[in-house]
């Protein structure tokens, strides 16, 4: 805990099972309270590894549900535990655990309700090994997501994130999308809302085992961000009315 707030660290996974330990380990369990692994039906070993290595809260899917799915079972899971400050922290090491005390502490200090472990910042995508094609791609999405959602992210497109019990309850993510445009439809609910976003620097890694999405998964996942960001342009002047932008509360 944190300032008596509970940190749950959520972990979506898809055939992570050579990475998975290595994440694991790293985690702060000083401050971090609990951990929910959610395998998206994995053909390897992942659930098994997971509660081998201590994981109590592993959740198995039955069929696949695709990136967003799998995070709508993480967030329910950690709502369930409890969790005052929930962070996603992907389990194939992209992403090092070791700045979950950075991130944690900027929503229990009541700083901000949300915080990003950007890779653009101090040029850690580039650094890391970040594709040039992927690098561009981020770069032109992110300056017409910021135009058009009226905000200055330096990237809205990491998959290290954490969010407040507040958000969780007050944003309905679960009307959102099964596929990868989840994550962006979900910062478009954070904004909507009327919560802001902090951003912290985060060192990448890019290698074989890494997860990642071919270039026409890619394609579809950028024309969604594009069409989330103009429906939120339209919503806030008020000539659409999606349900996703519905407060729960």
């Amino acid at each position: 805990m944190i300032n008596g707030k509970k940190v749950v660290v959520v972990m979506p996974a898809y055939n992570a099972e050579k990475t998975l330990k290595k994440t694991y380990d790293e985690i702060p369990f000083d401050i971090v309270d609990d951990v929910v692994l959610v395998d998206d039906k994995s053909s390897d070993q992942t659930s098994i590894l997971a509660r081998e290595i201590g994981i109590k809260h592993v959740i198995t899917h039955e069929q696949n549900l695709g990136y967003g799915g799998n995070q709508k079972s993480c967030y329910k899971k950690a709502l369930e535990l409890d969790a005052d400050i929930t962070i996603m922290v992907h389990p194939d090491y992209q992403y090092t655990p070791l700045l979950i005390p950075s991130i944690a502490h900027i929503i229990a200090n009541g700083l901000y309700d949300a915080v990003l472990a950007s890779r653009i910042l101090g040029k850690g995508a580039l650094r890391g090994g970040m594709p040039m094609y992927k690098y561009i791609a981020n770069r032109f999405l992110t300056l017409t997501q910021n135009i058009l959602i009226g905000q200055k992210l330096s990237e809205y497109h990491t998959g290290y994130r954490a969010f407040s019990r507040e958000i969780l309850e007050t944003i309905d993510f679960e009307s959102n999308s099964d596929d990868f445009v989840f994550d962006n439809q979900m910062l478009c609910q954070v904004f909507h809302a009327g919560f802001d976003i902090a951003e912290v620097t985060c060192p990448t890694k890019y290698f074989e085992e890494a997860s990642s999405i071919n270039f026409a998964r890619s394609s579809t996942y950028g024309l969604g961000v594009l069409k989330w960001s103009f429906i939120y342009w339209l919503s806030k002047r008020g000539l659409v009315n999606p349900r996703i932008f519905k407060t729960k509360k």
